[in-house]
């Protein structure tokens, strides 16, 4: 895919969505921080019901480090692999306090010492949070950028330095949200809507005019 095309791809899907965000529920970059650690294979519906409960009671490292690992897991005993979570959580609060002022780290290396934060939940928070140019490179991302031929790669690193090189500087800030977003609702998994596919005639998956047809 050469760039003129990568440029109408993402000028259309800024036309669609001219700011868009996660769908996660939060308030302060540790809100999202909390959210984003217990995203990993959960939906973001299911952690904004156990993050309204938890944020409810405690939404600070303090605070949350103060509820103890028996209460924090009864607030996200709902989130697959919670039991792991709470721990991670737990011991990122306590890290927070006591090295960072209770704040969250704005550069990767910190980011990905904390327990339960690795780079596809680091470039969340440097993106959502914070407004850096990065790309998570989840699922969703890895399926738009193959199939679409946007950035195709073998593993959820290559993709993502593609990503990284090919997508023109005006559109980094928020490809991250546009890709999950359309391979979330549009470009899904098995059956992909390419029948309502804004960037269809864009895309240069072989299969697409037999999808758009279904």
């Amino acid at each position: 895919m050469n760039k003129e095309k990568r440029t109408r791809i993402f000028s259309i899907l800024r036309e669609q969505n001219p700011s868009p965000t996660t769908e996660l529920v939060y308030k302060t970059p540790f809100e999202l921080l909390i959210a984003v650690i217990l995203s990993a294979q959960a939906t973001d519906i299911g952690v904004n019901k156990a993050t309204k409960k938890l944020y409810s009671v405690a939404n600070t490292p303090e605070a949350i480090y103060a509820l103890g690992l028996i209460k924090l897991k009864f607030y996200i005993k709902t989130i697959g692999l919670y039991n792991n979570k709470a721990k991670n959580i737990n011991e990122t609060c306590r890290i927070l306090v006591e090295k960072f002022n209770s704040e969250v780290p704005q550069d990767r290396e910190s980011l990905e010492s904390l327990p339960g934060v690795g780079r596809k939940t680091a470039n969340v928070i440097l993106n959502t949070a914070f407004g850096e140019p990065t790309i998570a490179v989840d699922t969703h991302i890895f399926r738009v950028s193959n199939r679409t031929g946007i950035a195709p790669g073998k593993n959820v690193n290559q993709v993502e330095q593609r990503l990284l090189k090919f997508i023109p500087d005006e559109f980094k800030k928020d490809a991250h949200h546009w890709l999950i977003l359309h391979g979330r609702y549009t470009c899904i998994a098995r059956s992909p809507r390419c029948g309502s596919c804004v960037i269809f005639d864009e895309c240069e998956w072989k299969d697409r005019e037999k999808h758009a047809e279904q």
